[in-house]
């Protein structure tokens, strides 16, 4: 098998700019054209989003506006360039959420990641993504199929039948969540089974670096990827095991949590992804993950932008005194003053009471000057501090609850 799933993995950041120029200002006419953005692209001239920068004029879609646009117009909300009958599946996630699927080539775009992984045409793929309702099992086996790779439609649970399957087809990778394959392991070793799984491609859930280290004492080379029911493939490891590549048909932006207005170069954000596939034209979806830009290109071979991975959620929305204090209001305080680079909220309790200290990175400056704007845009009194530039931690927290609640 080839090392690169296509040449694009390997192109130069100037073909794939002006690759991603053409794909995007096509991608935004054809949202503006549907219902579900409800004329909120109405105003913007598609051919002048021809860049990642140029994408922040655009207005981020959160979860809540897609179960919200779904629940006026079942079952995809007029966000969808074809009919419900014009896909092949249709999927529900919790919340509800209905997401489309297809059949075409790798449609969610994940037969690049499998192909990282040393996957393709000789392997049995043991996929125990679950199948029923939700899509995690059809994307890997999308996915499989894109690389050649044979399925045994696994899902979830009966864990004794999945290790004598195992043995007896001959599996020699695995797809699921992380922890799923040491339990199939570990049945099939008190059973006296021996398998041939050497490969294992995992998401949804966390790698941790000891259960990677077991897999590998096994001879399992275990690679994760960061996907989502609603956008499919994001960004996947390599063998060169060295934060996460990003997908060459989406694009990425880590932004301010609760905002939609980027951050700077390795600080930690709000991952919003825009979607290329022309069916399901997704602008600036938010995901709620934090995750951060890393620097450089991975020594695989592969030129797209890398991200950390997973690094927590970034609905920070916290109570404090009886009144909700969002991120996008530590956004609007830190937009007020040209000075403040970055604030960080900190609830706190002092005896049986809450307490709100709001610290404030800027160049010099009086607490007393953020007084009436803390009060105007968090609508609360609490502490300020003025703390010096770079010294706020880059983890991508605005709201930090340090109470206890036992």
């Amino acid at each position: 098998m080839s090392r690169y799933f296509d040449d694009l993995e390997t192109r130069s950041a100037d073909q794939r700019a002006a690759s991603q120029a053409t794909a995007l200002s096509a991608q935004v006419a054809r949202a503006q054209a549907l219902p579900g953005y409800g004329g909120s692209l109405s105003g913007t001239d598609a051919g002048a989003i021809a860049s990642v920068a140029d994408l922040a004029k655009l207005p981020v879609l959160r979860k809540s506006a897609l179960v919200a646009a779904q629940g006026e117009s079942y079952p995809f909300g007029g966000l969808t360039t074809r009919p419900a009958t014009g896909f092949a599946h249709i999927f529900q996630s919790p919340g509800p959420i209905y997401e489309p699927g297809d059949t075409a080539h790798d449609w969610w775009r994940m037969g690049r990641f499998l192909n990282a992984c040393g996957i393709g045409q000789g392997d049995i793929v043991q996929n125990c993504f679950g199948y029923h309702l939700t899509p995690a099992g059809m994307i890997f086996e999308s996915g499989a199929r894109a690389v050649g790779a044979a399925v045994l439609p696994a899902g979830t649970g009966q864990t004794e039948l999945q290790a004598r399957a195992s043995h007896d087809v001959g599996v020699t990778a695995y797809a699921g969540t992380p922890d799923y394959l040491k339990v199939i392991l570990d049945k099939a070793d008190a059973m006296g089974l021996p398998l041939k799984i050497t490969k294992a491609a995992v998401g949804g859930g966390a790698l941790f670096p000891s259960l990677r280290r077991e897999y590998a004492d096994r001879g399992i080379k275990c690679l994760q990827c960061y996907a989502t029911a609603d956008l499919g493939n994001i960004a996947y490891e390599s063998d060169a095991m060295e934060g996460m590549i990003v997908d060459e048909n989406v694009i990425v932006e880590i932004v301010r949590p609760g905002t939609g207005i980027p951050v700077a170069p390795g600080e930690v954000g709000e991952v919003v992804v825009t979607t290329l596939n022309p069916d399901y034209p997704l602008i600036r979806f938010a995901t709620g993950d934090l995750s951060a830009v890393l620097a450089g290109e991975s020594p695989c071979g592969r030129t797209n932008m890398r991200i950390k991975g997973w690094m927590g959620r970034a609905d920070q929305t916290t109570k404090i005194k009886g009144m909700f204090v969002r991120p996008e209001q530590v956004a609007a305080l830190v937009a007020k003053h040209d000075e403040i680079s970055k604030a960080r909220v900190i609830a706190d309790r002092d005896g049986e009471m809450d307490v709100m200290t709001v610290q404030i990175e800027a160049e010099g400056g009086s607490e007393d000057i953020y007084i009436q704007s803390v009060i105007d845009t968090l609508k609360l009194k609490g502490r300020i501090e003025v703390v010096a530039k770079g010294s706020l931690p880059n983890d991508g927290k605005v709201i930090d609850d340090q109470r206890v609640y036992e």
